[in-house]
């Protein structure tokens, strides 16, 4: 019961904040994408904190000093909600590659449509990869960092779904690094679950895997063999 109410607390500031915080995103549309990101980032920020007075949960990252300083396409685990939320916080500037559907959103929607990121349309493959090389050159051409969640869906804790080359695809042709990120939020802020348990959520922030003269299909398997056996650790050792 006190889980659930605290969860409550969360769910209800966080629609608040939402409401609240809608017109400066609107108004964040006049500045340049940079300054933009780190207004809007603001709201991260906020829900962040709020997550830890209202249901208790934090997070700790291991390996920030692995962040090259040019931008870099991070390819992580993608597990809840969470991280959609607070790499804002842990982050450079970035863009994410999602369902140009998400723009349609009331109030949510309009805001993620201020941050300029990647929209795709997922009708056909071949043309959703398209999409994601020429936009995702451009906003790292913006100097912003590229999110990529290469199985695509949230995967349940243990659980591992396809590694797509996409992200890794992009990294070869931009010429830059990969960085592998690997975490337990699903162990606390689970798929489509209501409920926040507190705890501490682990993040780990791999070294960056260079991509200049390989194949994108290695690279990716590098990330995924990385990811995969720090999820492992993680679950051993939360």
């Amino acid at each position: 019961m006190i889980l659930w109410l605290r969860s409550a607390l969360f769910f209800a500031g966080m629609v608040v904040s939402v409401v609240v915080f809608w017109p400066v995103c609107m108004l964040a549309w006049l500045l340049p994408i940079i300054p933009r990101m780190k207004v809007i980032g603001l709201w991260a920020r906020f829900i962040s904190l709020w997550l830890q007075l209202a249901c208790g949960l934090r997070h700790q990252v291991e390996g920030l000093e692995n962040l090259p300083p040019q931008p870099g396409v991070i390819l992580s685990k993608h597990q809840s909600a969470w991280e959609t939320i607070v790499f804002q916080v842990i982050f450079p500037p970035q863009t994410w590659a999602l369902k140009r559907e998400a723009l349609w959103i009331p109030l949510f929607g309009w805001g993620l449509a201020a941050t300029n990121p990647i929209a795709i349309n997922r009708a056909t493959r071949v043309k959703a990869l398209e999409q994601l090389l020429q936009q995702g050159r451009k906003k790292i051409e913006q100097g912003r960092w590229v999110v990529i969640f290469p199985e695509g869906t949230r995967i349940a804790p243990g659980q591992r779904g396809r590694y797509f080359p996409g992200g890794a695809m992009l990294a070869v042709k931009a010429g830059i690094p990969v960085v592998p990120v690997a975490h337990n939020a699903g162990s606390f802020w689970g798929r489509r679950s209501f409920i926040k348990y507190p705890g501490t959520i682990q993040v780990r922030i791999g070294v960056p895997i260079e991509t200049k003269g390989r194949k994108a299909r290695a690279v990716n398997e590098q990330a995924e063999e990385w990811i995969e056996q720090t999820m492992l650790e993680l679950r051993n050792n939360p």
